[in-house]
């Protein structure tokens, strides 16, 4: 809503002037705009709870690319075993949450673009310069990484660049300018949330904040049921749910891997100084384990399941090879990202970390690994390596 000043006219008199400076004065001022929605109050108010929401995501995101990506330094628990499950899905959900607020703050603050730079005060036009471009890349980043996060859950990719990498480093940036942007405008932050909504007589600022506060609350509860369980049937909008192949959604397909089982499949366990090659039914005769586990995806979905399997510490333990360093995890897929992996030797260790055979109870189906799989507590989906066709002591 505009509404011009009372008292006056909308445009102060001139005289003669060119078309630059008709044009100056034909734009709108800030203190030209004075609907509810526009004041300091308003976008302070909704600049903390978006501050939550980014500030949440950012850091469940950093946790999400240092367990797929560890650096020498991170180690990851493997107890909980759902507590990836829980992070990851914070990381989705408070993005999601964000992306209404975004908006409801943006409209609140734009008529402030409309702010004539100081061009009499170079010092002041160095500083108008700057917070300008700290919030052009704000803005940019923040929707960079919402909308890409979006696709991401929809497993859409309609881009070249390689996903992870450029969401963590734009992540990054995103992160840097909202500091900037927050140093600059704390003192008017300050001022606006001493103040309380119902000491500013205009009306509908309540409603305001509440519309944005409640869209934001459906679209949390629309996607929540993709990973928490007892909201999969109120959420309209869950991209996954307890749906697939014997009852666990899959992302990537045997046939979409190009896996062929050769009749003659056997494990290879290798280590330094021995070797050993194990068949389906050699694995199928050692001491069987089950285990209640989730798949927690990077896209946000999780799912549990009874996995059952030898646990990878028993397995080498049997062959004789060395139970206490890291395992590079092999696939019969050789074209994929994560065709391999590696297990941390805490990941080892841990007797819930299987070499799954079975899923509730059914030999696994080709979707979802057969004729064996890895699963481990508290790892991301995506290095569960399915397919597994050799397993390497590291060290």
């Amino acid at each position: 809503m505009i509404r011009r000043r009372s008292g006056g006219p909308a445009r102060r008199p001139a005289g003669p002037a060119g078309p630059i400076s008709r044009l100056v004065r034909s734009v709108p001022r800030p203190e030209d705009f004075t609907g509810p929605s526009h004041s300091p109050l308003v976008a302070a108010r909704l600049g903390r709870w978006l501050g939550v929401a980014f500030g949440l995501c950012f850091v469940t995101g950093l946790l999400s690319h240092a367990v797929a990506h560890p650096p020498d330094w991170f180690a990851w628990p493997t107890r909980p075993a759902s507590l990836y499950r829980v992070t990851q899905g914070v990381h989705v959900l408070s993005g999601i949450a964000a992306i209404p607020l975004l908006l409801a703050k943006l409209w609140s603050v734009y008529p402030r673009l409309f702010a004539r730079p100081p061009l009499r005060r170079p010092a002041r036009l160095v500083g108008h310069v700057l917070e300008r471009v700290s919030i052009l890349l704000l803005v940019c980043a923040a929707f960079f990484e919402l909308v890409t996060g979006l696709f991401n859950v929809a497993q859409s990719y309609p881009w070249r660049f390689f996903f992870p990498a450029a969401h963590y480093a734009v992540a990054w940036l995103a992160v840097g300018a909202l500091l900037v942007h927050v140093g600059v405008k704390l003192p008017v932050t300050r001022a606006a949330l001493a103040s309380r909504l119902d000491q500013e007589p205009v009306p509908g600022r309540r409603a305001f904040l509440r519309t944005a506060a409640g869209a934001s609350g459906v679209a949390v509860l629309a996607t929540a049921g993709v990973t928490v369980p007892w909201l999969r049937h109120v959420s309209a909008l869950a991209w996954r749910s307890a749906g697939g192949p014997q009852g666990v959604p899959v992302n990537r397909t045997a046939t979409a891997a190009g896996i062929v089982v050769p009749a003659d499949w056997r494990l290879e366990i290798v280590w330094a100084g021995g070797r050993r090659g194990l068949g389906l039914a050699d694995l199928a005769a050692l001491p069987q384990r089950t285990g209640r586990l989730p798949i927690a995806c990077v896209e946000g979905w999780s799912a549990v399941a009874d996995w059952t399997g030898v646990p990878v510490v028993d397995l080498l333990t049997a062959v004789g090879a060395p139970a206490g360093r890291p395992v590079r995890v092999s696939s019969l897929e050789t074209a994929g990202l994560y065709a391999t992996s590696t297990l941390p030797a805490v990941h080892v260790a841990d007797p819930l970390t299987l070499l799954a055979l079975r899923v509730n109870g059914e030999v696994l189906q080709p979707d979802h690994g057969y004729p064996c799989r890895i699963i481990a507590p508290n790892r991301p989906g995506v290095l569960q390596t399915k397919w597994v066709t050799r397993l390497e002591v590291l060290g």
